[in-house]
């Protein structure tokens, strides 16, 4: 079982995302006001507390959504979930569609710290059931195919 540490959407691709007091999530959708969002296999993405940590330790000067990442969590190893993997928060069920990512252009944060940790960190999910997610939800790995 894990926490939610933080909700963050952007209004633009490309741009860092912000900290909002809950997450709207849609139904095969994404996040409401997300430019993410939309009919694909990366409606929401996920980078892990204890990794943005480790990179803040090494002198990374960020906050929440520098990485691009919608959902902050804690407690569990989202880098080794395979995908098909499903994780539900209250009524939000998500899909694992995908395990990093190829970084075309690199951001501020690479320009500045020489690294992204989303490429290798990141996961990316489809919404199956939406809900409201806020800080402070706990967010669980199905064990079953529960839907």
């Amino acid at each position: 079982m894990g926490k939610v540490m933080a909700v963050c959407i952007s209004e633009k691709k490309g741009t860092q995302k912000v900290r909002v007091e809950e997450g709207h999530f849609i139904e095969e959708h994404g996040i409401e006001g997300d430019a993410h969002a939309g009919k694909w296999h990366r409606q929401v993405s996920l980078l892990s507390f204890d990794t943005i940590e480790d990179f803040k330790a090494r002198g990374a000067q960020i906050g929440n959504g520098a990485f691009g990442e919608n959902i902050i969590v804690q407690g569990i190893d989202l880098i080794h979930l395979p995908i098909g993997t499903r994780l539900t928060c209250g009524d939000i069920l998500l899909e694992v569609t995908q395990i990093g990512k190829e970084c075309h252009s690199h951001c501020e944060i690479y320009k500045k710290m020489g690294e992204c940790i989303m490429p290798s960190n990141g996961i990316f999910t489809r919404v199956l059931h939406g809900g409201i997610m806020k800080e402070g939800d706990e967010i669980t790995v199905c064990t079953g195919q529960e839907s």
